[in-house]
């Protein structure tokens, strides 16, 4: 999960290096530019991750370099960078397929690594990942809100052969991934989760769902309550709100990033 997290972050930032020189908009240049700063910290932190679970440099190189080793990462990758390359495409169907990688393409790993909290493993990367999920999830939101705003859009059709590719792609990757049943998660049930995603992004871009599948896992459902912990334990994984709770010394200046 994590190694095609990292793979992912370099198309996701192509993607949105095309999109700053395609959009005059300031306030959308102004969100990608914050984007691509946002990416670049969740690259850090799946890196760190990797170097503290990994402690084989073979298997470490391995996973950094998944888009080589790994058929099924590279699928997507290709995926993502056809649409990147492609000038052809309308600027409708490049938003629409950014949104797919943000909201399709992770979908499934985000899922394998809350079934983790579920059952209390692994809390520092649970953690990041709460946390990283959201970032996505907001820019999953953004790639929807431009979509509304466009004079010109791709039908519904070729939305949903968009979206539906994008599925077929996620399914095979998870199929691989996936290859042993879990408690309370499989490929099968991974596989109905990635199809209520989808149905759930086309709804979002105004259009109707096409697998009409309900979510089979329950904590899923839960992200986006309000996360309650016990003050002695660790921190809520919750945003912060604006200058509520600050401290004096919240303006110091530091090199140590936060994650």
């Amino acid at each position: 999960t994590i190694y095609f997290f990292m793979v992912n972050r370099k198309y996701e930032a192509l993607f949105v290096a095309r999109f700053s020189q395609e959009v005059q908009i300031p306030e959308a240049r102004c969100f990608y530019g914050f984007q691509i700063l946002i990416e670049n910290v969740h690259s850090e932190m799946y890196s760190l991750l990797i170097d503290t679970y990994i402690k084989d440099p073979e298997k470490r190189d391995f996973l950094f370099n998944a888009i080589e080793t790994m058929p099924c990462v590279k699928k997507k990758a290709d995926w993502a960078l056809k649409w990147i390359e492609d000038r052809q495409s309308t600027f409708g169907e490049r938003v629409v397929a950014f949104a797919a990688v943000e909201g399709i393409f992770f979908s499934g790993s985000f899922a394998a690594i809350f079934w983790l909290k579920k059952r209390g493993l692994m809390p520092g990367l649970t953690f990041s990942n709460e946390l990283i999920s959201r970032d996505e999830g907001l820019h999953c939101d953004f790639a929807c809100l431009m979509f509304h705003y466009l004079v010109n859009r791709p039908s519904e059709e070729r939305v949903r052969e968009i979206i539906v590719n994008a599925v077929e792609i996620e399914q095979e990757f998870l199929t691989e991934a996936l290859p042993v049943g879990l408690i309370g998660m499989n490929c099968t049930l991974m596989k109905q989760y990635i199809e209520f995603v989808a149905d759930r992004l086309l709804m979002e871009l105004g259009f109707s769902k096409v697998f009409h599948a309900e979510n089979p896992f329950d904590f899923m459902e839960n992200i986006s309550l309000e996360g309650k912990t016990n003050f002695f334990e660790k921190r809520v994984s919750e945003y912060q709100r604006f200058a509520v709770m600050a401290e004096t010394m919240d303006n110091v200046f530091t090199l140590d990033a936060d994650f």
